[in-house]
Order: C-alpha cells, then structure tokens, then sequence
C-alpha cells in the first residue's frame, strides 16, 4: 500500500506525522491525530481521507479556511508536495509526502533543507510594516541566495502600470550589485511575471535555449530559477474570476542564477522557494505600503502647515474702520485653495478690497493665488485707479510666464464721501444692497491672464450709509447638493436680498449657511469665499 505523511514546521519544532488511518483528523481539539494550536485553526478543522494509495484533504466549513499551494479549498486529492495551510495565520506549514519519489538520502537532505526554508520563513513574518522596503529586499534576496547556493539573483516589482521595475540586484555575501553589472535575459523574468509560474533552466547553453539569452550566456551563467512574488489575499469567500482578491497577483519576480548546473540542490527547495515568493511578496507589500503611509503622513503634515500659512496671508476677516465694515470667509474644498481676498489702507484715505479666484484647485492653484496676494499689497498703494490695479495684475502674471493659468478679480475703491471705484476682471458680478433695490457690480474686463495688453474699463457709484457689496467667488454660486443640483446665482440672490440693514458678519453668516444648508452632506468641489463691505458714512 502507498504510504504517505505530513512534515509539520512550525515556528518552534518540525515533526513528521505518519498517514497510517483512513480518516485522518485535524483540528485544535485535543485527540486530534494532528493538533494544531493556533486560534485560526478550527476544533474540527480538516480532515485526510485515504483510499488504497488516494488521500483526499476535506474541509469541515472551517471558519478561516484550508489552503492547498495557496488556494483555498474544500477538498481536494493531494499530491507529493502539496503544501497545505489551516487558517489564514499560516502557523503552522504542511508538506504532504509519499514514499514513491523519496530516497533515504534524499528525505534527510530536504530535511535539512526545510528546515533552513522554516527559518527563513519565520525571518519572513517577524518582519513588521515598519521595516524599509530596501531592507525587506536585501533580506530576501540575500536568504535566497544563502538557501539556493546562487551566485546572482534581482527583484523586480511591478510599477503602477504593471511593468516590472529593477528594484535590487545581489551577489552571495551580501554585495550590492548595480543595474549595468547585473547584465541579464529579461525574457525570463517578463515570462513568469505574465503567467505567474516558477521557471526553472537546468541549462542555458542548451540548444535552443542559448540564442534566446546571448547576453546572459556569454557571462557564463548556467543555470536558472524565476519565481513569481506572489501576494495572497485571504477571504472568506472570493469572488469567482475575480484573481487580486482570490490570491492570484503578481506583484514582482525573484531571480536567481549560477555558473554551475544544479546549484538549487534537492527538489524540496525548488518547492518551497515558491512559498518563499508569497512570504517575500507579502513583507514586501507590507514595506510598500509602510513608505507609502510615511510619505502620505508627511504630505498631509506639510499640507496642514501650508494651510496655516495661506490663513496667515488672508487680512483679518472682520475689520471696523472709520466709515467702512468687512467681514469675510474662506473655505477652501482641499487642504489649501486659489480663493483670495485681501484689504489696503490706501495713501488716498480710500479703502481698497479685492476679492479673486484661480482656475483649478489644490496647491498650484494656492501658489499662484499667494503671489497674486503679493503683487496686491506692492501695487495698491500705487494705483490711483481701480482699473490700473488690475490691469497692472494682469501684466504681472503675464511677467512671471506662468502658463495655463488664469483667474478672476474684482477690486473696488471705497472712499469716506461713499464714493465706489470699481473693476471687475471676469469674476462674479458682486452684488450691491442700496435703500433703491439690489444692483450688480459688472463692468470690468476678461479674466487675467488672457491677454497681456488686455484693457480693464471701471465705474463709480455713490454709496449711502448702509449700503453693502457682497462679493463672493463661484464656489457659492457652483455649490452642488447631492442631487447634482447648483445653489445657483438666483438662491443667492434671494439670500441677501433682505439683509441690507444686517451687520456683514451676519450676511456672510447667512450666506455661508445657506450653501451648508443646501449641500447638507454632498462634498464642495470649488473653493468658498464671501466677503460683506458695509459703508458707514
């Protein structure tokens, strides 16, 4: 009769557990004829089922499941060098074995080889996501080479359009070996990255074989093993064809070659290197997406430090001066926006104010609305008009040759006799509460940065005490709910309309609850700004 066992590693021992029953049981109750005591591991886990020289695995509905070569099963007929895990904490590793491809000799050797494969792997899995990608990848590389007996071996890990990318390259010894030394075929690897199956090359100098990988003979390399690092995805149930979330991805290759035939040593290595490749893939994706974690804190912490310099180069947002009252808010929709808006002291005695808003979001859009900050404060006290101001911004986005951006601005001039100088560059028409009624702040020019000799007209309106400019930027306007629908200039309009003889603050307040109130919980897409200008007399 066929006679088969099980060789068990484990983090602490390695046993062989003979199949001498026809209902063999596996599970964490004592009794079991093979106990394993791990939580993922079921009471009543598995059992191995033989007839005559056939041994089928069964799973009993497991709650973490039976795998078989990294595939979850509920039963299937194993064959010599199956490696079966129970559960998804793989605690334990199980070799099934059958005596009808096995020397003596040879079962002491792949002894002593799985024993080194267990000790690897347990270097494998104490590795934590806080270890470097750089390191994870000298170690598995340099483990490889040691177990092997390898003179050369690379990893490379597929890019985010599933190319593979040389990542390290390796000499015994621990030597780094540059990409221009580490001359190789890529074919090799390219093949077993596309089908996700181990290739072996006993030979290179083989016949047909030797005018497919001229350069990597001409090295005198002999022979080959390519391993695909396979990341397993553990679920409870994957979805069928569905192959990332059934364990199928491929996320790079290990390679390995030697100027000598036989260098992999017994059979039992070339078996385990492919469960090697799955340990390395997932310490590897660990590594990854540990970086990736830095990178994204550090980006967010520069974003959150960003974010309080744009607020530090915004005015105060309420202001009390001798005949004029403002007060203002801005929300950008990302961390940092290209809404603007700034407050000048003029040589005049007037009050000047813009109001503007950069095309696109996030922190171009930021940059460029700081300089436009900038240029303001240098320019204000120098233009006696509210067009020159604008049109001197203008050139001044044109002389710093920043292409494909534009924006919108809208300035006015606000003296103590009420007199209202303004310019509007294409942004949109603040509205204007009078005791008359409610007008609109339109004349002006096009947006900045279309034409560098574009002309900016202006006009001048008297103000009576009470009267208010409310400008805004069309992120209030563009404001969606969640049913896709715009806030749109007419809401706006019914908003303010009754708030002429109110404080600015609380129009920007009733402004900026309205928007909240329409959006409830859909997401702003454009950055928010409101400003209220209330002339005192």
């Amino acid at each position: 009769m066929r006679e088969a066992r099980l060789e068990v590693i484990d983090p602490l021992d390695r046993r062989v557990v003979p199949l001498n029953k026809d209902v063999f049981e596996i599970g964490r109750r004592e009794g079991s004829d093979l106990r394993l005591a791990d939580t993922d591991v079921s009471r009543n886990h598995a059992q191995i089922l033989r007839d005559g020289g056939r041994f089928t695995l069964k799973d009993h509905a497991s709650l973490h499941g039976t795998f078989v070569n990294g595939e979850r099963t509920s039963g299937r007929v194993l064959e010599h060098g199956d490696r079966i895990q129970f559960g998804r904490n793989r605690a334990a590793e199980v070799v099934f074995r059958t005596d009808d491809v096995q020397t003596e000799q040879r079962t002491a050797a792949a002894g002593g080889d799985l024993r080194q494969i267990a000790m690897l792997l347990e270097k494998l899995r104490a590795l934590g996501s806080g270890r470097v990608l750089d390191e994870v990848l000298a170690l598995v590389l340099d483990s490889a080479l040691d177990l092997t007996g390898a003179d050369r071996g690379f990893i490379m890990l597929a890019d985010a359009d599933r190319r593979l990318e040389f990542k390290l390259a390796r000499a015994r010894g621990g030597v780094t070996l540059s990409g221009r030394t580490f001359e190789t075929s890529r074919k090799i690897p390219e093949d077993v990255f596309a089908t996700g199956r181990q290739a072996i090359v006993e030979d290179l100098l083989d016949a047909e074989l030797a005018p497919l990988h001229t350069g990597t003979v001409a090295l005198g390399i002999r022979h080959v093993l390519c391993t695909p690092l396979r990341l397993v995805h553990y679920v409870e149930r994957p979805d069928e064809g569905n192959a990332e979330r059934a364990g199928k991805q491929v996320i790079g290759v290990l390679y390995l070659d030697s100027r000598h035939r036989g260098m992999l040593g017994s059979a039992s290595i070339t078996s385990a290197l492919e469960t090697l490749g799955a340990e390395a893939a997932l310490a590897i994706e660990n590594a990854r997406l540990y970086r990736e974690a830095l990178e994204k804190a550090k980006f967010e912490q520069e974003l959150k430090v960003a974010a309080a310099f744009q607020q530090a180069l915004l005015p105060a947002s309420s202001r009390a001066g001798t005949f004029v009252t403002t007060a203002a808010t801005s929300i950008p929709c990302r961390a940092i926006g290209g809404d603007f808006f700034d407050y000048a002291e003029l040589p005049t005695g007037q009050f000047g104010f813009i109001v503007g808003d950069v095309t696109g979001k996030g922190a171009a859009a930021a940059l460029l609305a700081a300089a436009m900050l900038g240029m303001f404060s240098a320019e204000a006290r120098h233009r006696h008009s509210a067009a020159s101001l604008i049109t001197a911004l203008n050139r001044g986005l044109f002389s710093r040759t920043i292409e494909a951006r534009f924006l919108t601005a809208f300035y006015g001039m606000l003296g103590a006799d009420g007199s209202l100088t303004y310019s509007n560059a294409g942004h949109n028409a603040p509205v204007l509460l009078t005791e008359a009624g409610m007008g609109r702040l339109e004349k002006g020019g096009v947006v900045l940065g279309v034409f560098e000799d574009a002309v900016f007209e202006q006009d001048v309106l008297a103000l009576r005490p009470g009267d208010v400019i409310v400008a805004f930027s069309d992120g209030v306007t563009e404001a969606r709910n969640q049913a896709d629908e715009e806030f749109a200039d007419e809401r706006l309009v019914r908003v303010v309309a009754p708030l002429r003889g109110e404080s600015p603050q609380a129009i920007v307040d009733a402004v900026a609850a309205a928007v909240r109130a329409f959006c409830q919980d859909a997401t702003l897409v454009d950055d928010l700004t409101i400003v209220a200008v209330r002339y005192e007399g």
